[in-house]
């Protein structure tokens, strides 16, 4: 830590107090005189600002005062680098997600709850700040186009809607990748699945059964998706369609896809649904879907009932609702898509559906594990409990997975992996 040092005036004596606009516009005039790249070049951005704070302090006409030069370098870069006031909830491991419906309140979720943060902010930095969100990502939010979902570069995910779609002010919401979750041994040291259970999963993995994980918001769904996925045999080429990037995966043959906003021309726009098509041709062992919302759920029962091994999410409060959301999405795809055609698709198409949820306690859970038999009675897909939660623990269920046949093909006793549940 360097030791207090005499600045100008213009430098004020709390190190949390927001930097002065003057001073930041210094900053930044030279980082852009420098051809300095904020994003890319912290150290370039913190010689400017230790520059511009020894100019300070050599002006002799102004009054000294003393203040930290180091705490006051990091609110400098926060400011111009970073995301100002919100970039102490940045750099808190234990924020899951930022929000605001309103400058003056700013809310951040923690182990699933919720708190008001002191964090205040004025409109023009709002918008300010969105802008330098969006800087990255290709993507905008106008008039025209007041909705958006875009990637940040540290993986967290923003969602903006402006008026007058709300009433007033910008509504944002940043939702951060903070679990330290990759495979599902991981989310076994967390508490999120237990052992037997994942040792199940992994064997559905690698015995191609076609995977549905649902869940609410912030249930953990993306993270149980990559876990899953990382379960995938080193040498299968996976091919991901996302709205937003948010799947991560530790393997070399991988091809991620997002869909694009429609351009100001009113063209250009690239669908969840065409790039399923698309997928479809860069042959691929496993096909996912990030989320399906809509008539994209069409799409990806297509392509699994034609013995593509596939993976997607959903949001649903249980594994049951999700098998029946599924039976109801895809007539969103037009008039001639019946529920005669889309009942028993769904019924061959899934094999597994993995629920998840947050406990009261905040932590994320792995609540049920049910299969889907192939068989549909009086229009209702029939499912079976492989794990259910007893007592707040996940333990083995009377029911079993579809195509046991395809355990057997890849070496794999089903009857001994849940004889061990």
């Amino acid at each position: 830590m360097v030791s207090p040092t005499p600045l100008a005036s213009s430098v004020p004596s709390s190190a949390t107090t927001t930097p002065d606009a003057p001073v930041v516009d210094r900053v930044r005039a030279l980082v852009r005189d420098r051809g300095t790249d904020p994003l890319t070049d912290p150290r370039g951005v913190r010689a400017a600002i230790l520059d511009v704070l020894d100019d300070l302090a050599a002006d002799e006409h102004a009054e000294s005062s003393y203040v930290d030069v180091e705490a006051w370098a990091q609110e400098l870069h926060d400011a111009v680098a970073g995301y100002g006031p919100l970039q102490r909830l940045f750099d808190d491991d234990a924020v899951e997600e930022i929000w605001w419906n309103e400058p003056t309140r700013v809310f951040c979720a923690r182990r699933g709850r919720s708190e008001l943060t002191t964090v205040i902010l004025a409109e023009v930095q709002v918008h300010d700040l969105v802008e330098r969100m969006l800087r990255t990502s290709g993507r905008r939010v106008d008039v025209s186009q007041p909705f958006v979902d875009a990637l940040l570069p540290d993986g967290s995910r923003l969602h903006v809607v402006i008026p007058d779609v709300t009433r007033r002010h910008w509504a944002v919401n940043v939702r951060r990748h903070v679990l330290p979750a990759a495979r599902l041994d991981d989310l076994v040291e967390l508490g999120t699945l237990t052992t037997a259970a994942a040792r199940f999963l992994s064997a559905a993995v690698v015995a191609g059964l076609n995977i549905v994980v649902a869940g609410g918001t912030q249930a953990g769904k993306t993270t149980l998706l990559s876990c899953l996925l990382n379960a995938v045999p080193a040498h299968e080429r996976v091919v991901t369609c996302e709205e937003v990037f948010e799947v991560r995966l530790d393997r070399p043959d991988w091809v991620a896809m997002q869909t694009r906003q429609v351009g100001l021309e009113g063209t250009g726009e690239i669908t969840l649904r065409r790039l399923v098509v698309e997928a479809l041709r860069m042959r691929p062992h496993r096909l996912v879907v990030g989320e399906v919302r809509q008539a994209e759920a069409l799409d990806l029962l297509v392509a699994l009932n034609s013995g593509m091994p596939g993976m997607t999410s959903v949001h649903a409060n249980s594994a049951r609702d999700a098998v029946t959301k599924l039976c109801v999405l895809p007539m969103l795809a037009g008039e001639n898509v019946t529920a005669s055609y889309i009942v028993p698709t769904v019924a061959s198409a899934v094999d597994l559906v993995v629920h998840a949820a947050t406990g009261p306690d905040g932590r994320r859970r792995i609540r049920e594990i049910v299969g889907v038999s192939g068989r549909v009675e009086d229009g209702v897909v029939e499912t079976s409990d492989v794990f259910v939660t007893r007592r707040g623990e996940l333990v083995r269920g009377l029911g079993f997975p579809p195509h046991a046949d395809r355990f057997e093909a890849h070496g794999l006793d089903l009857a001994a992996i849940l004889r061990e549940s």
